[in-house]
């Protein structure tokens, strides 16, 4: 059976069956006010002599590269990871005897380098990056860390679909430049959404600090809401905004993997011969989040990205740009009739920034085809036999509009039809109604949204609008 991505904790899990540790909250919430409960999936306290393979994908291991090599002239080695003393060490060395890849890395915002080598010159520098296999979707993820003293940087970020989140960015000892400097954090939100057209940040903080970032190891939290960001540091907050402070650039709807690496950055010098060897260390990585009982994947059912299947690995060369499907990620099926009446469009949501829109249509034209349907991929729902309420919210625009709306699971079958007459309009509602399901859901099953022809008008069908479609078990 294929396992798809639930990106919350469910209810039906205990704190214990989690692997929740009392001293391990927050740093903003050390009483756990906020009934933070630890994914230990992207969690781990980096004891032991190696990394985690299960939990992490170590840059360049086994020859394997995932989306890039490194920021030229850098490039990642797997040989700079080490877990020592209870700290993940990412080191940043001069290497000259190293066989670099014969490859180059473009920036838009540095232009084009190999690897090794700086302006035809020898730039022997090898650095090291680290991901987690498992992504999550809003939660508040932290690290104790202390970066390199030398002109290399230290990053703390995700990426998802279409979206970059960098928590911080920092660097021990730049030779040139004012948004990173020794005593500074950098965070930035980037929107990968194609054209993926530098620049491409949507937000930038820049956080001055009373100590330099190479001397110290400091706490570093980011609090991911569905619709706001709180950065962090030593659990004080230095920065908050929301998504109505950025509108459609909040772009922070799709579960993220974190990264942690170290990057050369041009515009801030690079680092000599003499301060390497250095390690960016990070004495744990820990990931929290609210539970929640909707059986669905929230952002695959709000619209907002792909359905994500992890029991299989990441393409290497997937990147966040990427609509492509494949067996990790996978998206609404459209078929090219119905995708004349049916799109995901950006601009009318109840929550994130999409929703799925029925186009209507005008005084002189007709519905052409019987059924208009939208379906899931195969495994996209999972739900066991038992008692459920069903909720979406809709949007209904004023004229004739569609008087029903038909959602079934598919294998097994089961018809959920859902009555849209009398709706106030003009206004999200939320629609709500209780289902019983006799029979668990197969390894295939899917969800299928359908408008029939007899349910539409004949003519000047007006537009409306779904989103958050959510299952929860009802409460005995």
């Amino acid at each position: 059976m294929k396992h798809i991505l639930i990106c919350v904790i469910t209810l039906f899990l205990t704190q214990n069956s989690m692997g929740q540790s009392d001293k391990f909250y927050p740093a903003s919430d050390p009483e756990n006010k906020g009934g933070w409960v630890l994914n230990e999936e992207v969690s781990d306290e980096f004891e032991g002599k190696e990394l985690d393979s299960k939990k992490w994908f170590i840059e360049g291991e086994n020859g394997d590269y995932y989306i890039w090599q490194g920021r030229a002239p850098s490039q990642f080695v797997p040989h700079n990871v080490r877990v020592k003393d209870g700290k993940l060490k990412l080191r940043t060395n001069w290497e000259p005897k190293y066989k670099f890849l014969q490859d180059t890395y473009t920036d838009g915002a540095m232009g084009t380098s190999k690897y090794g080598e700086y302006k035809e010159k020898p730039m022997p520098v090898t650095t090291a990056g680290v991901i987690t296999k498992k992504r999550f979707l809003n939660g508040y993820m932290e690290v104790k860390s202390k970066v390199g003293n030398a002109a290399i940087t230290g990053a703390f970020w995700g990426i998802g679909y279409e979206q970059e989140l960098d928590v911080y960015e920092q660097m021990g000892n730049p030779k040139k430049g004012e948004k990173i400097n020794e005593k500074s954090s950098l965070s930035t939100a980037h929107d990968w959404s194609p054209p993926a057209e530098r620049p491409t940040n949507v937000f930038q903080h820049v956080e001055k600090l009373p100590y330099r970032v190479a001397d110290e190891f400091h706490v570093y939290g980011a609090d991911w809401g569905e619709d706001y960001l709180s950065l962090y540091i030593d659990g004080k907050l230095i920065h908050h905004f929301t998504q109505d402070d950025v509108g459609l650039d909040w772009v922070l709807n799709n579960p993220m993997e974190i990264w942690l690496d170290s990057e050369i950055f041009f515009w801030l010098g690079m680092p000599h011969k003499e301060e390497l060897p250095v390690d960016f260390e990070i004495e744990y990585l820990r990931v929290w989040q609210k539970p929640t009982d909707n059986l669905l994947a929230r952002q695959f059912y709000g619209f907002e990205g792909p359905i994500l299947f992890e029991e299989n690995p990441r393409p290497l060369k997937m990147v966040p740009e990427s609509s492509v499907p494949n067996d990790y990620q996978k998206f609404w099926e459209i078929d090219s009739l119905s995708a004349k009446y049916f799109s995901i469009v950006e601009g009318d949501y109840a929550s994130g920034v999409n929703s799925l829109e029925f186009a209507g249509f005008g005084k002189n034209e007709k519905l052409e085809i019987d059924k208009v349907v939208a379906l899931s991929p195969e495994g996209a729902v999972n739900i066991p036999k038992g008692d459920y309420m069903l909720s979406l919210k809709v949007w209904l625009d004023q004229g004739r509009a569609v008087t029903k709306l038909n959602l079934s699971f598919e294998n097994p079958k089961m018809e959920i039809p859902i009555d849209l007459t009398g709706l106030e309009r003009r206004k999200w509602v939320t629609i709500e109604q209780k289902i019983t399901k006799s029979s668990a859901s197969s390894s295939i099953d899917q969800l299928k949204i359908e408008l029939r022809k007899e349910d539409i008008p004949e003519k000047k069908a007006s537009r409306f609008f779904i989103d958050d479609i959510a299952i929860r078990p009802v409460k005995k």
